[in-house]
Parts: C-alpha cells; structure tokens; sequence
C-alpha cells in the first residue's frame, strides 16, 4: 500500500500531514505501507517529515506571485514556464514508478506539479482545503479530486457534491500534556497567568514588535511563553536583555520555534493563548479549549486568515484583533479584561471546545483506509 502526500512548504501544510500519518499507522499495522512526500525543498518540511519515516522527494515547485512589479513579472513567467513544467515532469515520471495507490494533497503550489502528473496517471486523488477561502492551487487542484475535505462550515468556492466538512488534521499528541510537566519542563513560576504567545513556525514580526514595545508592563501582570520565529531569536535576546531588569525577566521565556514536545506543555500551561489566524492553530486551540486572541495577517493570499478568524470568533470562541487595531496599550488592556472576567475565559473555552473537531485526522485516515479496501 502506497500513499504520496503532497503540498506547500510551510507548517500549516506539513503538521497536517503528519497528524494523518500517524493515524494512518495506529489504523494499519501491516508491513505493505509505504509512505512518500512529494514536495518543494525545504529544511523545515525535510526535518520534521524524515523523523517520521517518510521518504521524501523533491520536486519543484513554482508559484503565481499576485503583487505587482517588473520582478514579479519575470519570476512568475520563469515558473509558469520553466518551474511547473519541470516540477510536473519529474513527479510524472517518479509516479509512474512508483504507482502508488493514492495521492493525498494538503495544497498550497506545491502540490500542484505531484497532482497533475496524478491526475494523467489516473492516480486518485484526495484534497484538504485547511481555509475557509482557498488558495488558486486548490481551487484549479479541486476538479481533479475525488474528495475534498474542509475544515470550515461554508467553505467558499468548491462544488457541495465533493465537499465533507471535517475540520483540520492536528496531532493528537498535542492534547497529552499537563500543568505540573509544563511548569517543571519550561521552568514557569506559576506566580502569574499565564500567556502563550506565537505565530505559527516562523513567528510573526507585528506581534513582537507590539509586544516590546511595552514588555515591562506585560510582565507586570503576565508571565509570558513567546516563540517569537527563528529569524528574530538573536535580536529578540539581546532586546530583552536592554528593556527588562532580571528580577522580571523571569516571568518571560522566549524560544524560536516550540517543537513538538515543549509546544504540547506550553498550550497545557497557557490560560489565553494569542496567535495568528492560519487554520492549523485555530484548530490546536480550539481542541485544547484555550481562550484567545487571533491576530490574521494582514493581506494574507485571499484574506483568508482574517475570514478564518471571523469564523472561529462567531460562535464566541475567541477574540479578533487585526493588525491595524494592534497597538501595545490596547493589546495589554484587552489581555488584562480576559484575565480578569473568568466567567468570560470560562465560555470562551467552552465555545472552542464546541468548534473543535479533534478526530479529524483519524477520519480521514480511516476513509483513506477504507477506500483503499475496495
């Protein structure tokens, strides 16, 4: 049994797939699996899937730049031209010996070489649209696939006959922490609530920068987790160590990027969590029933974090604060409301709890499964 993963390089595409693996291998104990990832090159994405057994290949991707100027023009015609083409040819002929028995895509451009060449081997092919508005690749990738599941009710744009609504795949072993471990393992105080803050795997710059500005304060009243992305650790150290005076710079632990295991402790120790609006966080949170506050990228491709916020806010589940609105003293003030309205925090967190659908990954393992027996 042979199962090709494909999508984009980021952590919203890859985490996913990895919830998927491990489900798909908790479901199927014999020896016959093989599991492949087909994708451009990238660090972060080889890392993370090669601790997982997956055999990885490379194939290139290229993508339809939206911005304008001169340089965009020749960037997007090299790729239309010379990238996809190349990228489509190679996943063609790795396809066609390898034969696998299905291709499951997480989207983004680069998917979309590995399942046109699927889609001329008449290789099936199964889609995961993580937004509630999808990206230009899925939304072409769509009409090739036998299935597309959705993480959001009213998913935009794709036909109702191919769509289940299922929620985005999350790693089940997020969910197993505890308090006690977390405190012990990321060295908490417990002396005062606690805040997770991040931007998904490559931190977010706005948010750091807010966060600085008026950091002193923040630890007045907080302690603070902030994984503020691996470009910015280096001048994020050595700006602390300029703003805050050591007795309270305790309350403040800063990491570049929170690996698996000291991310799942740190979601267990927050009592507000604040993030972007990218679908795989929405979805970690909410399964974990965390009060939050998002904060969508501004001019994301199609608006798409800003519509998944709004959408996750609807029921009550959380607080949307966009980037124009994102000033210190308004960010300090509204943390320090929730904290102090634990009647709020407390439907907060049922409200996310409601939204979450946390056996996505196992769902669509299993219908992978099933579908794989006939």
């Amino acid at each position: 049994m042979k199962i090709v993963f494909t999508g984009g390089g980021t952590g919203g595409h890859i985490f996913p797939i990895i919830a998927m693996v491990r489900e798909i291998r908790r479901l199927h104990l014999g020896e016959d699996l093989k599991l492949f990832y087909y994708g451009p090159k990238d660090n972060f994405s080889s890392t993370v899937l090669s601790q997982e057994g997956i055999k990885i290949k490379i194939i290139p991707g290229g993508k339809i730049r939206r911005y304008l100027g001169v340089g965009t023009i020749f960037s997007n015609f090299f790729d239309m031209f010379l990238k996809i083409p190349w990228g489509t040819f190679s996943a063609f002929f790795s396809l066609f010996f390898l034969s696998p028995d299905v291709i499951f895509s997480k989207g983004g451009y680069g998917s979309f070489p590995t399942v046109i060449a699927g889609r001329l081997l008449r290789t099936p092919i199964f889609l995961h649209e993580s937004d509630i508005s999808p990206g230009l690749a899925n939304r072409f990738l769509s009409r090739f696939a036998l299935e597309v599941f959705t993480s959001f009710p009213r998913t935009e744009y794709f036909s109702p006959r191919k769509m289940t609504l299922i929620g985005n795949p999350i790693r089940r072993e997020l969910l197993e922490g505890s308090r006690e471990e977390a405190e012990e393992l990321l060295k908490l105080t417990g002396e005062k609530p606690v805040i997770l803050i991040f931007g998904g795997s490559q931190g977010a710059q706005k948010i750091n920068e807010t966060l600085f500005s008026i950091l002193p304060e923040f630890l007045e009243h907080f302690e603070i987790i902030h994984q503020c992305g691996s470009k910015n650790f280096e001048e994020s150290k050595q700006l602390i160590r300029a703003i805050t005076k050591p007795e309270i710079r305790r309350y403040y632990h800063l990491y570049p990027f929170l690996k698996e295991s000291d991310l799942r402790q740190a979601y267990h120790a927050a009592d507000i969590i604040v993030s972007r609006a990218g679908s795989g966080s929405i979805f970690e949170i909410a399964a974990l029933g965390k009060p939050s506050i998002l904060i969508p990228i501004s001019g994301s491709a199609q608006n798409h974090q800003q519509k998944n916020a709004y959408a996750y806010a609807a029921n009550g589940a959380t607080i949307v604060i966009e980037e124009t609105n994102l000033t210190p003293r308004f960010f300090l003030e509204k943390l320090k409301y929730l904290v102090s309205s634990p009647d709020v925090l407390d439907s907060m967190s049922k409200k996310a709890l409601e939204f979450s659908k946390p056996r996505a990954a196992k769902i669509m393992a299993s219908y992978l499964l099933e579908y794989l027996k006939i």
